[in-house]
């Protein structure tokens, strides 16, 4: 079975990337012999669609399952229409996500967890930065100028995950804003959600930390 996988970095090792759309990488997975192709996602900084393109390219690489953190109704539906099944809720690393779905821990999704154009963070939805959106302080401010320099796997200037603090009063701290085709979420999918951005934001902090000793190197 090929299980494509949302990732931060390109190695089975990576955290699973908690977007769809704008994830840094693919990864297909064989799960019988845990080969991959890490494929670089072409829709990180997509002004719009990025939900669909990605969808049309996992189901292109004839993928039978998808595993990640979320994912939006137009690619939900893009990907059931394809016959891919969709399980989003997942965490830790891509080869962790692997062995949880062959041991039949993972269970598919019926609907979309979050609105359209979830993941572009509030820094305004630039397509320079699809960006951190730390409750609209950062939005955009981090975009494709740091690129690579940053290291692939670090994702600054690829988009740094769905936006903290995006959401409007009384919307819980952090949480997607509430959208006629997304069910509010119970408050465990609100744990998870958040749990997923915790750990988003944990490797990303060590990833910028370990960059900057490299850096700091470099000028020494």
């Amino acid at each position: 079975m090929k299980i494509a996988v949302t990732a931060s970095t390109p190695e089975l090792s990576s955290p699973v990337d908690p977007r769809f759309g704008r994830c840094a990488y693919f990864l297909f997975v064989d799960s019988e012999t845990m080969q991959f192709e890490a494929v670089e996602n072409p829709n990180v900084a997509a002004a719009s669609g990025a939900g669909i393109q990605s969808a049309q390219s996992v189901a292109n690489k004839g993928a039978n399952v998808l595993l990640t953190g979320s994912c939006g109704p137009n690619a939900f539906q893009t990907l059931q229409t394809a016959g891919v099944e969709v399980i989003v809720g997942v965490t830790g690393t891509v080869q962790e996500a692997v062995q949880q779905h062959k041991a039949g821990k993972l269970q598919p999704t019926a609907q979309p967890n979050v609105p359209s154009h979830f993941g572009m963070g509030a820094g305004g939805g630039s397509p320079i930065g699809s960006s951190f959106g730390m409750g609209g302080g950062m939005g955009g401010g981090m975009g494709r100028g740091m690129g690579r320099g940053m290291g692939r796997g670090m994702g600054m200037g690829r988009g740094m995950g769905p936006g903290i603090g995006y959401g409007s009063p009384p919307q819980a701290p952090g949480m997607p804003p509430s959208s006629p085709n997304v069910p509010q979420l119970s408050p465990e999918e609100e744990l998870q959600y958040l749990k997923q951005q915790a750990e988003m934001l944990r490797q990303q902090t060590k990833n910028i930390s370990k960059r900057i000793k490299e850096l700091e190197k470099k000028d020494k």
